[in-house]
C-alpha cells in the first residue's frame, strides 16, 4: 500500500529552505568545476536501514536543477543492507555537488525515523498493540517525520494541537478538574477524539467518569498498569507512555492496552550513514 507523504506545498518549503541555509547566494565551492561539466553520482548506505525520504531528494534536485535525473534502485520503505546502492544520478556536475548534502539530510533524518519506527513495531509484532509517535519532532520537519513513521509501519498520534485534545495536568489545574475538562472540550468540538493524560489510579477513575477516549498512562508502575486494564474494560482506550525505549517496548507489549506512544521515535531517532561518490 502507498503510503502519502507531506503535502506537495510542506515538501516543497521544507526544501526550499534547506536550500536556502546551504546555498546562501551560492555554492562557491562548486564553481570550482566547468559549468558545463556532466558527470554521474551514486548513493549508498553504510548501514542498515528502511529507506524513506525519497519525495524530498527529488524535490531538492529539482528546485536545483531540473537537468539532474535520479533513478532509484529501492523503493520507498525498502530495508536495505549496509553498503548497497540506493540511487544514481546524472547531471551538471556542479549541481549534483550542490544538491548533495540538503538531499542526504533529509533522507538520513527521515529514513532514521523510519528505521526505528520498524525496529518497535517489529518488537510489538503480535501483541495486537498499535505504536503511535509523539509531537517532539524536528523543528520544521513535523510533517516528514510523521510520514516517516508511518513508512516505518507506525501509527500518527495528533499532527499538533488542532486535531486532538490532549488534556494534562495544566489544562486540568486551569479548568478545575477532569470532568470539567473533559466537559469543555466536548462544548468546543464535539468530534475530535479526547485523551486526558493520568499519573495515578485515582486519575484514572476520573478520566473514566469523565468520558474520555482515551487514557493515557504516564509513567505507571507494571502493577498500575495491569490495574489499569483491569478498571477501564473496554470503557476507554489505553496507551502507555513514558521513557518507551527498545529495552522496555517488548515487556510493555505484554499489557492490556491499545497504544504504546514514544517520542524517541522522531527525537532521539539515528541518522542514517550515507555516502553520494561523483564520477566524471
Amino acid at each position: 500500500m502507498r503510503i502519502e507523504p507531506a503535502s506537495t506545498e510542506d515538501i516543497i518549503e521544507c526544501v526550499r529552505r534547506a536550500l536556502a541555509e546551504d546555498i546562501g547566494d551560492g555554492d562557491i565551492t562548486a564553481q570550482l568545476i566547468p559549468a558545463d561539466t556532466l558527470a554521474s553520482a551514486t548513493v549508498i548506505t553504510r548501514e542498515a536501514a528502511v529507506l524513506c525520504g525519497q519525495p524530498w531528494v527529488n524535490e531538492v534536485f529539482r528546485q536545483v536543477d531540473p537537468g539532474v535525473t535520479l533513478s532509484w534502485a529501492v523503493e520507498e520503505g525498502a530495508e536495505v543492507d549496509a553498503d548497497q546502492l540506493l540511487l544514481t544520478l546524472r547531471g551538471p556536475a556542479r549541481s549534483l555537488l550542490t544538491g548533495e548534502r540538503a538531499a542526504l539530510n533529509f533522507l538520513q533524518t527521515l529514513s532514521g525515523t523510519a528505521t526505528i519506527t520498524r525496529h518497535y513495531v517489529n518488537l510489538l509484532a503480535g501483541s495486537g498493540i498499535t505504536l503511535l509517535d509523539t509531537r517532539k519532532t524536528i523543528p520544521g520537519l513535523r510533517l516528514a517525520q510523521k510520514y516517516a513513521v508511518r513508512i516505518g509501519g507506525g501509527t500518527n498520534h495528533r499532527i499538533g494541537l488542532y486535531d486532538a485534545f490532549l488534556i494534562k495536568e495544566n489544562h486540568i489545574a486551569a479548568c478545575g478538574s477532569v470532568q470539567q475538562a473533559v466537559r469543555r472540550a466536548r462544548e468546543i468540538a464535539a468530534d475530535k477524539p479526547v485523551e486526558v493524560e493520568v499519573e495515578n489510579l485515582e486519575e484514572l477513575r476520573q478520566a473514566l467518569e469523565a468520558g474520555a477516549d482515551i487514557i493515557m498512562l504516564d509513567n505507571f508502575s507494571d502493577d498500575d498498569i495491569r490495574t489499569a486494564g483491569d478498571l477501564v474494560a473496554g470503557r476507554a482506550r489505553l496507551e502507555i507512555s513514558g521513557n518507551v525505549t527498545s529495552e522496555t517496548i517488548e515487556r510493555l507489549s505484554g499489557f492490556r492496552v491499545d497504544y504504546i506512544s514514544s517520542g524517541a521515535l522522531t527525537k532521539h531517532c539515528h541518522a542514517i550513514d550515507l555516502s553520494m561518490r561523483i564520477a566524471l
